[in-house]
């Protein structure tokens, strides 16, 4: 596979990341400026922002959890020249639950379905690990 095409969905994903981080600092700063909070009660970054701003703040932190880890399996994969289009397709349904969770989490936050992006995600997320591992150690 080209580099291209194994970093095409890794582009997408810090795309996804950079939106929910720009998206965090406006509804911040509309939430200061409307008086929704105070500088003192967030000074010490006490979770007191209102709901809709705390639920992008967690989508924009979410991208540091399960996504570091799909960061450092396609630069190995790529190093390693094991990226394939088995590869690639999963990385791009991984970067889809992604978008899928945070649409989720910004929008109703229904708990349940979040979860249920969020276990996709890890599960394609463990599957190209695993995946990689057996190649690997195999070859």
């Amino acid at each position: 596979m080209s580099p291209k095409a194994v970093l095409a969905p890794v582009f997408v994903q810090v795309l996804l990341t950079l939106l929910l981080l720009l998206w965090t600092g406006r509804a911040r700063f509309a939430a200061a400026r409307a008086g929704a909070v105070t500088l003192k009660d967030i000074s010490l970054g006490e979770r007191t922002w209102p709901a809709p701003v705390q639920q992008v703040s967690n989508a924009f932190a979410n991208q540091f959890e399960l996504p570091v880890l799909f960061y450092v399996l396609t630069g190995f994969a790529l190093a390693t020249g094991k990226a394939d289009h088995l590869f690639v397709g999963l990385a791009w349904l991984f970067v889809l639950t992604r978008i899928v969770h945070a649409g989720i989490y910004v929008t109703g936050n229904v708990v349940i379905r979040r979860f249920q992006a969020f276990l996709a995600g890890a599960i394609v997320l463990m599957a190209m690990w695993g995946i990689f591992a057996v190649r690997i150690l195999v070859a």
